[in-house]
């Protein structure tokens, strides 16, 4: 089925590396003009460089931190200045810093929801004033199984889930009138990602008492489809959200999980 995303201008978060990375070059396959943006300036630049060099100049990057306004308003007035619009917007940059809420160091915890949460919805304020001018536009939150369900010594990052999807349905509520869609998606575990491979594995054996490869079987065996979340099991619904094939869903949070979570 031909999902019809040609030319559609979208902006991704996080998109240096990882998940990020994937979702931008899968919305670039499908034809759509990709902004990438993310705080990491070099990784920005390595990506950003190797994507303009496989599809021209249907890709651009600009470095910007979400919790930073100035920064969210002039990356989507760099998208609209230079493409006339803005069709998708893809929130995916995140954080996560584990730890007991006894011992949980309040300024960490703090960070987490402002890059989650706080960092998130001013994506939304700014990304869907264009989309409600033009009249139309999908806003995908890269969410997680965390934001159905509490997560052990993980209590910064599921609130911030949870409250994320919180803000998806009340944006979704505001926007319906006016053509625009606010969905996120709640994937399961990542476990070779950069963010599992770099610093969660670690965090979690530590916090734990359990080796790496015990913390990777342990996710691995709490989920029923027995393998853990790939890109492309992600980047399949961003793509689909993105699309008019799913036209009529807004305030959707979706499980890509492997149904360990079916709520």
């Amino acid at each position: 089925m031909n999902i019809q995303l040609n030319d559609k201008r979208a902006i991704v978060t996080g998109a240096a590396q990882g998940l990020g990375k994937a979702i931008a070059e899968r919305l670039l396959d499908e034809g759509c003009r990709v902004l990438l943006t993310d705080i990491q300036e070099a990784a920005l630049a390595g990506t950003g460089a190797l994507l303009k060099q496989k599809y021209g100049g249907r890709a651009d990057f600009l470095k910007g931190d979400i919790t930073v306004e100035a920064d969210v308003e002039a990356l989507v007035g760099r998208i609209v200045g230079a493409w006339g619009g803005l069709d998708v917007f893809v929130a995916n940059a995140g954080v996560l810093v584990s730890g007991a809420i006894t011992a949980f160091d309040a300024a960490k915890w703090r960070k987490v929801v402002e890059v989650n949460l706080v960092g998130v919805m001013i994506c939304m304020k700014h990304a869907l004033a264009v989309m409600e001018k033009q009249g139309s536009g999908s806003f995908i939150e890269i969410n997680s199984k965390s934001g159905k369900k509490g997560s052990f010594k993980n209590s910064a990052y599921a609130a911030s889930k949870f409250g994320g999807i919180g803000l998806v349905q009340s944006a979704a509520l505001e926007m319906a009138e006016h053509g625009v869609r606010v969905n996120a998606v709640c994937p399961g575990n990542l476990l070779d990602s950069p963010l599992w491979t770099g610093s969660l594995f670690k965090q979690y054996a530590r916090n734990q008492g359990i080796t790496e490869e015990e913390v990777r079987r342990k996710y691995i065996d709490q989920v029923p489809m027995k393998r853990p979340c790939a890109y492309d099991d992600v980047c399949n619904v961003v793509t689909f959200l993105a699309s008019d094939l799913s036209s009529y869903m807004t305030g959707q949070a979706i499980n890509v999980t492997g149904g360990q979570e079916m709520r």
